[in-house]
């Protein structure tokens, strides 16, 4: 004879509660003593039971899922952040949906696929450069389930959205390359027209303006955040006649593809050039050098975009379109170094 599948009952017979605190307990932790949580947790642990999200979410109308729409799952960037979004969603009882937007197979229409209750019960953008198509979509308010962007925005702010200072870390990265006495600094910039591009770009001329500096136009190198980028950046590098003594990179990725590039042709940094990346991904601390960086709270950036879309789902009435600003921190390594004036 098959033994029967545990059930709340059994889970508030063994925890000494009533069924109703078990239930508030696994939905609303934040509603019962801790104790009290503490041992059901304990309890259904003990008996195997295990909440039926299935029957949960049909009851709330609700999916259970949230889709993130990611620009470029290749990019070790996203990581953290899908990290910290999926520790959030989970103690929310959310699954995860990932998408790449940028797949040849993804079109605008597939996408928008997506924006739509009967899909997912929210989404998490981080690609501030979705299609009109999509966002039109999204900001429709018929079916359509809360966005939140994380990361990157839309022009004009018409979603809510989580992100970094990334104008403060453009001057943080050029105040702290003139402090160490260089005078001239290149940059190689994000993707043409990208949000994060622009912000950063912005800051560093603050930076230039505000130290005395110029950044002379040949020392200006286009790239798109990818390692690539940055090794044909190392390219133009070599090829100046008045080489910047400092670059720049607006991504950690394009600076490793500029100091490697460079190191092919034995050129060394910090001593011939001195670099500063911006995200802090995982490896810049192990690069050779070390690299000099802007650390963005990637963990912290996905457990907010979360826990604001979460509150948005919940909302029983239209929220505020909310910005939340986390600051970055200049991590300094054995990338840059102080010259001569």
């Amino acid at each position: 004879m098959e033994s029967k599948a545990p059930n709340i009952s059994d889970v508030a017979k063994l925890a000494g509660v009533s069924t109703a605190t078990v239930s508030r307990a696994l939905s609303k932790p934040e509603t019962v003593a801790e104790s009290t949580r503490i041992a059901v947790l304990a309890a259904a642990e003990e008996t195997g039971y295990r909440v039926n999200l299935s029957a949960r979410n049909l009851r709330r109308q609700r999916t259970g899922a949230i889709v993130i729409l990611v620009p470029n799952l290749g990019n070790p960037f996203f990581s953290e952040i899908l990290a910290g979004i999926e520790t959030a969603l989970s103690h929310a009882d959310f699954n995860m949906l990932v998408v790449d937007t940028r797949q040849a197979y993804m079109k605008p229409q597939l996408v928008s696929e997506y924006l739509h209750a009967t899909r997912a019960d929210g989404i998490i953008a981080l690609d501030g450069s979705l299609p009109d198509a999509v966002l039109a979509a999204a900001s429709s308010g018929a079916g359509a389930p809360p966005v939140i962007f994380a990361c990157e925005w839309t022009p004009h702010d018409r979603f809510p959205s989580v992100r970094v200072n990334n104008a403060r870390g453009g001057e943080m990265a050029i105040s702290h390359l003139a402090g160490l006495g260089h005078r001239r600094i290149g940059m190689i910039s994000g993707p043409q027209d990208n949000v994060l591009t622009g912000a950063r770009t912005r800051g560093a001329m603050e930076a230039f303006a505000a130290h005395g500096l110029e950044l002379d136009p040949a020392n200006l190198f286009p790239g798109d955040f990818s390692l690539e980028a940055g090794a044909r950046a190392g390219l133009s590098w070599l090829d100046l006649t008045h080489r910047p003594t400092a670059v720049f990179c607006q991504s950690d990725q394009m600076a490793f593809g500029f100091i490697s590039e460079l190191a092919r042709h034995g050129v060394s940094v910090p001593g011939d050039v001195s670099v500063v990346g911006f995200d802090d991904i995982n490896i810049a601390r192990r690069f050779i050098p070390a690299l000099t960086t802007l650390r963005q709270p990637r963990t912290w950036l996905g457990v907010s975009a979360a826990e604001l879309l979460i509150s948005h789902i919940q909302a029983t009435s239209s929220l505020a379109i909310e910005t939340k600003v986390l600051e970055v921190d200049l991590m300094v390594r054995d990338s840059t170094r102080a010259i001569d004036a």
